[in-house]
């Protein structure tokens, strides 16, 4: 094969830039999610080991709060924001079948990740102390405060790794190539249990901190291969403002670093807030949010980096009745996924967190308060779902800034919901661990990233009239009152006096067959569309 991008030529097979067909989108989502599905399993393993060996105790809400500054820093630097800016730019000149300026461009903007990455890093290290006592955790004992500067300045080290690695998947998505880029997460995840498990023993929460470092490493490592795969491929060492394509990639990304900077604040609100509500309640939110946001990985995340990419073809190639038949069924799709999952998480929340943290250092009233805020956090998961469709449906079109007004007047409406509901729920008694005000920052996010959502395909449906709004609306109210009988039935299922796995097991079959019956009954057409999709994607493997 000639792998020189001057001089080869796209066989039918390999054919980069190519807008997917529906099919050929599902085929890509089932990848993805089998990938989500599997990161989010060791994500449940990386937790339940962490549970189980530090409870919802001083060293894990150090950890938790610590992973803030890198990953933010590495958002900021190189994260959605590059990808978002990144794909649509690189895939372009992919579907000009310009492979030289494709790769220029490459080259050119993995020299700029690096060298922001690590300057990023090292003012991070420095300033890491007054950081955390007077931002992060200012609600924290002093010696909580310095165990997390400790693991801030150890974990600093994924900011690079993790820009690398970053690139690497906006190159292989843009081709196209979305099991490698999936696999990623998993690798990250296998990097913090080896921390646990190894280096834990005799480093304490210092080694699940190196355990990230590894992670991150192997993060980049698991898509290397795949890179070298590609018919073309020239990155070098090659720092150049003046490339083409360079100038565009960083004004596109500019607001979506400001768009990411408004979540990443959400973050740090929560975690300020709830660093002066007792020692457990950071880990309980934490491990709730990851919880909502393995579901959200497997049902939204998945759907939406399959799609981005086709998206952005379809805009570069003016086709914009099959940018709106695309989106339409993408959000159809995620809607019918997200909303009965979103309402099992609020009645399942109790069994779930029992039955993969309980024990050990993990108490049951660390149960509680993780299901308490796990309870609040699914009742958003459709909004966030949604939202990661619809965002990079604003990425296609080259539109990056109404994402970040929005995304900006809901982060204000998050903190303003977040110190009006501590208050609220302080006054209705949830004053105190296990059932705290903490909740209240839950349900802060979850109504802002609903009503983030809900503005965002309202702006997206004017400047688009020629889409029909009917089919998506149809779906969503059928869903969710199929999603409301299943949630009776189970409600009812719970009050029987069960063994543990069996109540949960039960709860959820339960669940999955009423939602399914209901949802024929009313004829929603993604009942029969999405798993006739997915019987033909586990026979075709």
């Amino acid at each position: 094969m000639n792998n020189n991008p001057l001089t080869a030529s796209p066989s039918p097979a390999e054919d980069p830039g190519r807008a997917l067909t529906s099919g050929e989108i599902a085929r890509a989502a089932s990848i993805v999610m089998l990938a989500f599905v599997l990161s989010g399993i060791l994500g449940l393993v990386r937790n339940a080991i962490l549970s189980r060996t530090f409870g919802a105790g001083t060293e894990l809400d150090a950890f938790n709060a610590a992973l803030r500054l890198p990953e933010t820093l590495f958002t900021l630097v190189a994260g959605g924001a590059l990808g978002s800016a990144f794909i649509p730019v690189f895939s372009r000149y992919l579907n000009r079948d310009e492979f030289d300026k494709a790769w220029t461009l490459a080259s050119s903007i993995i020299s700029l990740v690096i060298i922001a990455a690590t300057i990023s890093a090292t003012l991070g290290f420095i300033f890491a102390g007054p950081i955390t006592r007077n931002i992060l955790v200012p609600g924290a004992d002093a010696g909580e405060q310095d165990l997390t500067i400790e693991l801030i300045r150890i974990m600093l080290a994924t900011v690079v790794l993790f820009g690398t690695s970053g690139l690497l998947m906006g190159i292989l998505n843009s081709h196209q190539r979305f099991t490698a880029p999936a696999l990623a997460p998993s690798m990250y995840n296998v990097g913090i249990i080896f921390g646990a498990v190894a280096l834990a023993p005799s480093m304490g929460i210092h080694g699940v901190a190196w355990g990230a470092v590894i992670g991150a490493g192997l993060h980049m490592a698991a898509q290397i291969p795949s890179v070298f795969k590609l018919p073309y491929r020239a990155i070098r060492p090659q720092l150049a403002l003046d490339t083409e394509g360079v100038l565009e990639v960083l004004s596109l990304m500019g607001p979506r670093v400001l768009g990411l900077m408004v979540v990443q604040v959400n973050f740090w609100v929560n975690v300020a807030l709830s660093s002066s509500m007792g020692q457990g309640s950071l880990t309980a939110l934490a491990f709730s949010f990851t919880l909502m946001f393995t579901v959200l990985g497997v049902l939204g995340q998945s759907l939406a980096t399959a799609v981005f990419p086709t998206l952005s073809t379809l805009h570069a190639q003016e086709d914009y009745d099959g940018f709106r038949r695309t989106l339409s069924s993408a959000l159809r799709n995620v809607l019918f996924l997200s909303i009965p999952a979103g309402f099992g998480l609020v009645i399942m929340s109790r069994p779930i967190v029992q039955l993969l943290f309980e024990g050990n250092d993990w108490t049951a009233a660390d149960t509680r308060a993780t299901a308490w805020a796990l309870a609040f956090y699914g009742i958003g998961l459709a909004g966030h779902a949604a939202l990661e469709i619809l965002a990079r449906t604003f990425y296609a079109l080259h539109d990056t800034w109404t994402p970040v007004i929005i995304g900006g007047t809901a982060m204000v409406l998050n903190v303003i919901l977040s110190f009006t509901f501590i208050e609220v729920f302080s006054a209705l008694g949830a004053d105190s661990y296990p059932i705290g005000p903490f909740g209240g920052l839950a349900l802060a996010n979850s109504l802002a990233t609903a009503i983030e959502s809900t503005v965002l395909w309202l702006i997206l449906k004017r400047q688009m009239p020629a889409m029909d709004p009917r089919p998506v609306l149809l779906t969503l109210g059928r869903t969710t009152a199929a999603s409301a009988g299943m949630l009776a039935v189970v409600w009812g299922w719970l009050q029987l006096d069960t063994p543990l796995l069996i109540e949960l097991i039960g709860g959820v079959s339960l669940g999955a067959v009423v939602f399914g019956g209901l949802a024929l009954l009313l004829r929603i057409p993604e009942a029969t569309v999405v798993p006739a999709q997915l019987k033909r994607r586990l026979s075709r493997s």
